[in-house]
């Protein structure tokens, strides 16, 4: 697993979310006490920001620019227990989706925030 590499963009193909794109976190190539094999932690889009125009009022874009995020560990399948508690996989996908936001707004990367057409 020596090809995942932090920042680097993947898409998910099977599973909760598959076919949508993910940015890798954390790789882990030997794996760890708890998960004895490589895998990586990724933070992905779940739900995609959608289509605003010039019309359209300030708050109206606003609200249409938001991005719901989602934070998984992954191997072949999807790994449950990612963070042992609730509280740090929200505070988690609180600081991706403010990320998110900000290159969503900036207008970087415009590739990652359309969804997949397949």
């Amino acid at each position: 697993m020596k090809f995942l590499k932090v920042g680097r963009v993947a898409i998910i193909t099977r599973g909760r979310y598959a076919g949508k794109k993910v940015v890798i976190i954390q790789p882990v190539d030997s794996g760890n006490k708890p998960h004895p094999f490589g895998h990586a932690i990724v933070a992905g889009i779940e739900r995609y920001p959608s289509k605003i125009t010039r019309r359209m009022s300030k708050t109206r874009q606003e609200k249409r620019s938001k991005v719901k995020p989602f934070i998984e560990g992954i191997k072949g399948t999807i790994s449950a227990d990612t963070f042992k508690e609730v509280s740090q996989r929200e505070d988690a996908k609180k600081t991706v989706k403010k990320v998110l936001e900000e290159r969503y707004t900036s207008g970087k990367n415009r590739w990652f925030f359309t969804p997949l057409r397949f």
